[in-house]
């Protein structure tokens, strides 16, 4: 994910530089004093849906992919990376959702998910490639946290229509994302995720594992294979032990030579509470609970502090937003959604282009406005879930009891 953010650096802010240095300080404008409507959310999900399928859906006779960007830039594929179309599919899953007009989108996301099939790969080692496999693209290799997130689509999928296809598409990744699992004991904190599969591989990283974690705790809550919880909770455990820094912060990898990455994003703090959620659903253990509202209430500190939230990656903070509210699902807490809203809200009243819909931001996918920025299909997917879990969000919390 987000390849130029999360290589390693050897400076001691590590690959922080890139995103802080990209983005001026900026404080999130203050929440609105009249919340948001379900509506208003609604329309702010469908405008921006439609902006992404008008400037950079490449329909049907572009084999219904992606541009990586508007306009095109000189070292974009020609079509986009894996995860970008990921987030394209994710984003119309989750408009399946608004509250009057989601059963519009079931076509579009249905084929999204067949789509993310050509950037699959057969052979020994199976996977879903970072880039489209011949003849659609040059190849690439098979990065782990690229196949969690696909898998977690499918999920969301499954559970927003009940189609087997998608449940069987995601219990094929945990083989995959296995394969990943370090177990030379001889390493400092030993096991961990490697990042992606090639030998040049040398990290062992929080978002492949807690991601990989959180998939296989959600797997268990659908199909009580055991396999599947004892898999989440060594994957979730080695996080918790070996990558927290403090509630709700999780460094970004450690390196087979010892060194630490400590770079901080919301996503991963995101996936530690959704696994820890998904776990205390599986199992109904408290301690997991206890967990979750901790980093929650911890990483939710952190973030909304000053220009945090702003400056990380839009596509990062989507993650992170939808597994608070997940926690919120089980165990209700109304900072989770506050939060959300403030940021969505301003977002839209900063970054968009009235004119044609789209989103910009800083070359790091979070910051400030950038006007003479590409835009992105990364970006504005993440924009369009926001608005659609939200507009899904605020109409339940309506409903009479």
């Amino acid at each position: 994910m987000l390849r130029s953010l999360l290589i390693r650096a050897t400076a001691p802010v590590l690959c922080a530089g890139l995103l802080w240095a990209a983005a001026p300080a900026r404080a999130l404008s203050p929440a609105p004093t009249r919340p948001v409507s379900s509506e208003t959310w609604a329309q702010r999900a469908t405008s921006t849906y439609r902006a992404l399928q008008h400037h950079l859906y490449e329909g049907p006779e572009g084999h219904g992919l992606y541009l990586e960007h508007t306009p095109r830039q000189p070292a974009d594929p020609d079509h986009s990376y894996l995860w970008s179309f990921r987030e394209a599919a994710q984003a119309a899953v989750d408009m399946q959702d608004l509250p009057s007009t989601g059963a519009s989108y079931r076509r579009d996301a249905a084929y999204r998910l067949g789509t993310a099939e050509l950037y699959h790969t057969s052979g020994p080692r199976p996977g879903y490639a970072s880039s489209l496999p011949a003849p659609l693209g040059p190849g690439g290799d098979v990065y782990y946290d690229d196949n969690a997130v696909v898998a977690l689509t499918q999920l969301d999928q499954y559970e927003a229509t009940g189609d087997a296809r998608s449940l069987k598409r995601a219990e094929q990744a945990v083989p995959v994302v296995s394969r990943a699992w370090d177990g030379d004991g001889s390493r400092t904190c030993p096991g961990g995720m490697d990042w992606y599969d090639a030998p040049g591989n040398d990290i062992r990283a929080t978002n492949v594992t807690a991601l990989s974690a959180q998939l296989a705790a959600r797997l268990y809550e659908h199909t009580r294979n055991r396999a599947y919880l004892e898999a989440a909770q060594q994957w979730y455990g080695w996080v918790y032990s070996c990558m927290r820094k403090a509630p709700g912060l999780y460094v970004n990898d450690r390196g087979d030579d010892g060194s630490v990455n400590g770079t901080l994003w919301t996503y991963n703090s995101g996936s530690m509470i959704g696994a820890a959620t998904a776990l205390y659903r599986g199992t109904g253990d408290a301690g997991y609970l206890k967990r979750a509202v901790a980093d929650a209430r911890g990483s939710l500190a952190y973030w909304t502090a000053g220009s945090r939230l702003h400056d990380q990656p839009a596509v990062f903070n989507a993650f992170y937003f939808k597994d608070l509210l997940d926690l919120d699902s089980v165990r209700p807490d109304p900072a989770y959604l506050k939060a959300m809203s403030a940021y969505a809200d301003s977002t839209y009243r900063t970054n968009r282009d009235a004119a044609g819909g789209l989103f910009r931001f800083q070359a790091s996918g979070g910051g400030d406005y950038d006007p003479t920025a590409p835009a992105a299909t990364l970006d504005q997917s993440a924009m369009v879930q926001i608005f659609a879990t939200l507009a899904d969000a605020t109409h339940q919390r309506r409903r009479p009891s």
